[in-house]
């Protein structure tokens, strides 16, 4: 779940067990079954539906397993998720916002508190944080052969930046371009590992502290681990 590397965090999912790609799957169709809600069940007029079967199929979802949740959330009986936003701290005063997609807020609003609470955060009030990041589209591609083709690629698709490294790379773009940007970058023929919109932070905090470090992995999984937890963001800089 890292904080400015979502090549790493999609990585991170595709390498779960067999039990843990079952959440990921269960999360994202609840991401799907929203998107249904709000667009409609066609992907051609529903952008951010498109978008969230590519990422699904990234992560080796079925087409089955597609199909059978539009289907589910285009019918008059399915479950109505709510879309709620946290906000706290972690370990050393780490920035913390939580997307959670749920059918019972009371639940959920339990959950994610007595996380924060367990695991040395505490959770805070709406706007609390999220002013320590802005709201970007981020697309993740792969196939990446010649990176001064993938920054003529990004830059015409409308990219405002871009990173690369290896054979992958992410492109950041208004939230409002996400999908016109990927759909580009798939045309030239890049992969799409996800296109989603991203809350980047402004700064990151460096944890020194093992015990604060610890703490701060062991809240982080706990909210992945979480059924109705679709997203976290957070300003940690926990990279090697």
């Amino acid at each position: 779940m890292s904080g400015h590397s979502k090549w790493k965090n999609i990585m991170h999912k595709k390498e779960k067990t067999d039990a843990q790609r079952a959440k990921v799957f269960t999360k994202i169709g609840k991401e799907i079954a929203i998107a249904v809600r709000d667009g409609g069940p066609e992907p051609t007029s529903n952008t951010r539906l498109r978008d969230l079967i590519a990422k699904a199929k990234s992560l080796n979802v079925p087409n089955d397993n597609i199909d059978r949740v539009i289907k589910k959330a285009s019918g008059a009986d399915s479950v109505q998720y709510e879309v709620i936003t946290y906000e706290g701290y972690g370990p050393g005063g780490v920035a913390v916002i939580v997307e959670a997609a749920t059918d019972n807020r009371n639940r959920t609003a339990g959950d994610v508190r007595h996380y924060f609470d367990k695991f040395g955060g505490n959770l805070g009030t709406s706007g609390c944080v999220s002013y320590m990041f802005a709201e970007k589209g981020v697309v993740v591609v792969s196939g990446i052969k010649d990176e001064d083709e993938f920054m003529e690629a990004a830059l015409d698709a409308g990219a405002l930046d871009f990173t690369s490294e290896d054979d992958h790379g992410e492109v950041f773009t208004d939230v409002s371009e996400l999908s016109s940007v990927r759909e580009a970058l798939e045309a030239k023929g890049y992969t799409i590992e996800s296109a989603d919109p991203e809350k980047i932070p402004a700064n990151y905090v460096r944890l020194d502290d093992e015990d604060q470090i610890k703490m701060m992995n062991r809240l982080l999984e706990a909210l992945e681990d979480n059924d109705d937890v679709t997203e976290v963001w957070h300003n940690w800089d926990d990279e090697e």
